[in-house]
This record gives structure tokens, C-alpha cells and sequence, in this order.
């Protein structure tokens, strides 16, 4: 089978005579899927459930009803996927050890795609850290419609208060995947870090999550 012309071979083959980076999402979720359904090779599911779901961080993400609504994947499949998932968020994670400095938007934007959820609603979370910047804890604080209204920042103050924060950086994720920041988005960071001010906690940056990026408000001088 290796001998086979490329385009020939079967994602698991190609796998291991190229490497995994090489391979398409739907040949790498043929392999995770590992048997199609009557009328339909496992590839065909595979592309198929990448168009029904639009990308594969969104299939990951992806409730139990949302994912056994199509035919041919159960609750088996749906609990490999979240194990699978779980294991290479562990991993990722496993990079940042108590010491690491989240000063870097580069730092912060890794941390944020291994671990924040991009839901069909808007999520407001934000890394509390310590006077050297090195996280104390991520928490989600808000959902719903993220805009001055529904984020409360006597809320926010009183979780730096509990938590001993000397810094925060926040985040909140737009379900569209544009990560261009809403005049809503420019205002609210406005007005949070106004009131942190006056507990002496600084607002480092706030991210806009989409699909695979981010945008630092920070970095592009917003903040």
C-alpha cells in the first residue's frame, strides 16, 4: 500500500509515509472517524461533517446533541472526540507551568486557542495575574451579549479583590469568528479598566476569540 501513488493512498497509510501535517481535516477525521455508513466511505462522512459544522474546532466544541444529530456518529465517537481533545488541551497546557510570563501577546494568544470555548454565545473570561505578571487563574465571568450592559465591573473588581490580582487581561470571543473589535467592545474595556484603577489593578489587553485567531487590543494600540 505505501507504494501507492499518492493521491492513491488512504489517509492512514498517507499518515505514516508523509506525516499527519500533510494530511487534509477530513483525511485526519477519517482516521478519527474510522468507518463510514452505508452508502458513504469514511471520507465522504468526514467532509461531510466539516461542512455541516464549518471547521474543526467548531466539530470539537460541538454539544452531544449537536454531533449524534448526524447519521453515522454515536456516543462512542463523541466521547473519543472529547477525550482527543482534552488530551491535546493537557498537552498545550503542559507548557504553561506556574512561572510563565503573560505579557506576551503571542503567549497569551496560545493560551486563549487551546482553551477558551467558542459557543453560539458570546463568552467574557479573563486571566488573572500576579504582580509578575504569571497567571493565578482563567475564569469565565460573563455570557450571553457581551457589551457594557451585561458585564459588570464591580463584578469584575471583586474577583481581583478575591483572587490578589495585581493584573488582568481579558477576553471574550465573537461567535461570528470576526475578531474585529465592536465600538461595544472599545467601550467596555474603557470603562473596566477605569474602574480596576481605582483598586490599583491594571488591564493588560483584551482579546477578541475567533476561529483560530485573535485579536489583541493592545497590540494594535486600542488599549
Amino acid at each position: 500500500m505505501l507504494n501507492n501513488p499518492l493521491h492513491r493512498q488512504m489517509p492512514r497509510e498517507k499518515l505514516v509515509s508523509q506525516g499527519a501535517e500533510y494530511l487534509t481535516d477530513a483525511e485526519l477525521l477519517a482516521i478519527f472517524l474510522r468507518t463510514g455508513v452505508a452508502g458513504k466511505p469514511v471520507i465522504e462522512l468526514a467532509r461531510d461533517l466539516l461542512v455541516h459544522f464549518g471547521s474543526v474546532k467548531s466539530i470539537i466544541e460541538s454539544s452531544l446533541v449537536e454531533f449524534t444529530d448526524m447519521h453515522g456518529l454515536g456516543l462512542a465517537k463523541y466521547a473519543q472526540l472529547k477525550a482527543a481533545s482534552e488530551l491535546v488541551k493537557r498537552a498545550i497546557n503542559e507548557g504553561f507551568d506556574p512561572k510563565t510570563v503573560f505579557s506576551d501577546p503571542e503567549v497569551v494568544e496560545a493560551f486563549l486557542l487551546a482553551n477558551f470555548t467558542n459557543t453560539q454565545h458570546e463568552q467574557f473570561g479573563a486571566l488573572f495575574l500576579n504582580s509578575k505578571n504569571q497567571l493565578i487563574k482563567f475564569e469565565y465571568l460573563f455570557s450571553g451579549s457581551i457589551n457594557s450592559a451585561q458585564v459588570y465591573p464591580r463584578t469584575v473588581a471583586q474577583y481581583c479583590l478575591k483572587l490578589n490580582a495585581a493584573a488582568v487581561i481579558f477576553a471574550h470571543n465573537h461567535p461570528s469568528g470576526d475578531v474585529t473589535p465592536s465600538q461595544s467592545d472599545v467601550t467596555l474595556t474603557v470603562q473596566l479598566k477605569k474602574t480596576l484603577l481605582l483598586i490599583d489593578v491594571k488591564v493588560l489587553d483584551h482579546f477578541i476569540v475567533g476561529i483560530n485567531q485573535t485579536f489583541s487590543m493592545a497590540a494594535n494600540q486600542m488599549i
